[in-house]
């Protein structure tokens, strides 16, 4: 085997027998690919489409140094790569005639992987969106919450959180990874989502949770609507399920904002969450 060398396949055993060892060494930085993973691995490889999914891992010397996964059509997801790296799988994504309508990774990285992708097809890189990843340190919740009360959401809550579901992507400006009642019915089975509801029992905001895998659960997605927001529904919220995830034994709660957005970021700066990296997404035109 040469001492560089990128591999790709579309069997995600074999990927995760190669790499999983790889991915659960940082699991802060990792927590795309191990959550991805996981969700095809339990719900099938049909879960975020009827595309197949691919990925890949890059071998220096015989060991993992990176990998990548892409479930089409959405963009390609890089761990961290050095500059030569990314280079090196642009030229070979390029080689095999991939079509990449863009790259989300560490700023770095994805900054890296957009040039070289420029470089080798003449595609035009556009910055979409600047995220940070953040990762609990003490739950620290305000002197005082709103007034109501966190629960978990179940089966009778499954149109509003379709509902909710679909008025988050389309307020983030997202490609949804999921169909709505599919992401429903997923996390009600499993109890990760809580609804802050009023005192008279409405429910005002959502936080829900991805499924721990080693060692993280992430917070995702947060939501309030538009016309409820600014009143604390949010961060209770977020309070419970964070609280919650610490409960079942993760080492790592971890969320993504939208570095655009400073309310978001304050609040759960506030909350005990503090910065691991920044994230870039860029699109390919």
């Amino acid at each position: 085997m040469r001492p560089d060398e990128w591999h790709l396949t579309e069997d995600l055993d074999r990927f995760l027998a190669r790499a999983g060892d790889f991915l659960r060494s940082r699991p802060a930085l990792h927590t795309l690919p191990l959550t991805v993973t996981e969700t095809l691995r339990t719900r099938g490889l049909d879960a975020y489409g009827a595309e197949a999914p691919v990925f890949g891992w890059l071998e220096r010397a015989g060991e993992v140094r990176a990998t990548y996964f892409r479930t089409p059509p959405r963009h390609l997801n890089l761990t961290p790569l050095d500059p030569e790296g990314a280079d090196a799988l642009a030229a070979h994504l390029a080689s095999l005639g991939h079509c990449l309508p863009g790259v989300s990774a560490d700023h770095d990285s994805a900054t890296a992987f957009a040039d070289a992708w420029q470089r080798h097809t003449g595609a035009t890189a556009t910055l979409q969106e600047r995220q940070c990843l953040y990762r609990l340190g003490t739950l620290t919740p305000p002197p005082a919450l709103p007034e109501g009360r966190g629960r978990v959401a179940d089966e009778q809550d499954r149109d509003q959180l379709i509902l909710w579901y679909r008025e988050f992507v389309e307020a983030t400006g997202g490609l949804a990874p999921t169909d709505a009642g599919s992401w429903a019915d997923a996390r009600l089975a499993h109890g990760r989502v809580v609804f802050w509801e009023a005192p008279d029992g409405t429910p005002v905001s959502m936080a829900g949770t991805t499924p721990m895998v080693a060692g993280q659960i992430r917070v995702a997605p947060v939501y309030t609507p538009a016309h409820l927001r600014g009143r604390g529904y949010a961060g209770a919220a977020t309070i419970e399920v964070s609280r919650a995830a610490l409960d079942s034994g993760a080492a790592h709660v971890l969320l993504f904002t939208d570095l655009a957005n400073p309310t978001s970021n304050g609040l759960y700066q506030r909350l005990g969450y503090r910065r691991v990296t920044d994230f870039a997404v860029y699109g390919f035109a």
